[in-house]
């Protein structure tokens, strides 16, 4: 296992592009925190603000080809692939415009034309199908990888070992990136596993490369997913990265997470992921001006977006089967 620092091969300009990004992101989570808050958001919901650097960091290593698997904890990813927040606060607001079409919700965000392959409810489901879209590309030697991102809670569950083992005997062209955000759900990873890091120090048993990293920031995710990219594509084998963050809000929306210790957030917050890339963009000679400038215009794209997604017209439910299945319909039923 090795840990991983960035190395700061993202120039300037672009390391504003991925502040701007992860903005976008952060205004989008408050935005459905608070939609939430008014009952314009039904179900429950997973936020992932504290998380945009794992998200924003891989996605921009990646090729736009390149398949991506998240969990219910999913809106950065979704957004960081190309869904736009309009549709994301819609899908979550049960409109029409959704990204889904109101058929998904918060915990199934999917854009499959951008090869976002959906969100995952149930904990670990989606590695081995991660593992799956990889072999299909290995078969069809596309050079494409499958990046399949998952909370440090999945770790506990069959499916993950089940999916490295797979992976690592056919080599397959797959990054298994580990979201350890210390929790899971309200309990800590650290008391329910045998080691301290519960993915990177079990990718040795399937004999895999691992790297743990500082998932909160943007330039170490991203150099440490282009290496991990360029090893899978030159037929290398998967990587299993554990990507230290931390979730600023609890589990759902119907967790206070008292569960955490005094202090404990404050010093999260301390690493906030736009307040790393903002040090980064000023040590690098971005104007401060510039970098308000950005993060202003995040914050009116998703102010446009909530009033888009607020004005768009319910979802229909004679529309509810269409698109589910094969065919597009259940007609197949009768």
């Amino acid at each position: 296992m090795t840990t991983a620092t960035g190395s700061g091969e993202i120039t300037a300009a672009r390391l504003l592009e991925l502040f701007e990004q992860m903005a976008v992101i952060r205004y989008t989570e408050n935005a459905a925190h608070r939609l939430f808050l008014d009952g314009l958001v039904k179900g429950t919901t997973h936020l992932a603000a504290g998380h945009e650097a794992v998200a924003v960091g891989a996605s921009a290593a990646l090729r736009d080809d390149d398949y991506v698997f998240a969990t219910y904890r999913g809106h950065h990813h979704a957004i960081a692939r190309g869904a736009t927040p309009e549709e994301c606060l819609a899908e979550l607001m049960s409109k029409a415009t959704g990204v889904c079409k109101a058929k998904g919700g918060s915990m199934h965000l999917t854009k499959a034309e951008r090869n976002m392959m959906g969100s995952y409810a149930i904990v670990g489901a989606h590695l081995p199908i991660a593992a799956g879209a990889a072999w299909s590309a290995k078969l069809r030697g596309s050079g494409q990888v499958a990046v399949a991102f998952f909370g440090d809670g999945a770790t506990n569950i069959g499916t993950f070992h089940e999916a490295l083992n797979l992976a690592a005997i056919w080599k397959l062209p797959v990054i298994f990136v580990c979201e350890n955000n210390l929790y899971m759900e309200y309990t800590p990873i650290g008391s329910v596993t045998s080691v301290p890091n519960p993915a990177a120090d079990r990718a040795a048993a399937n004999g895999l490369r691992s790297e743990l990293i500082d998932g909160n920031d943007v330039v170490v995710v991203h150099d440490t997913v282009r290496r991990a990219a360029e090893l899978a594509r030159a037929g290398d084998g998967p990587t299993v990265i554990e990507a230290r963050t931390y979730r600023h809000y609890g589990h759902s929306r119907t967790d206070p997470a008292k569960y955490r210790p005094e202090g404990e957030l404050e010093e999260w917050l301390a690493r906030d992921p736009l307040k790393l890339a903002r040090e980064r963009l000023l040590k690098l000679g971005v104007e401060e001006s510039d970098v308000d400038a950005a993060d202003e215009r995040a914050r009116q794209a998703v102010a446009t977006a909530v009033e888009a997604a607020k004005a768009a017209p319910d979802a229909d439910p004679a529309q509810a089967l269409v698109d589910v299945w094969a065919d597009g319909s259940a007609t197949w039923r009768t």
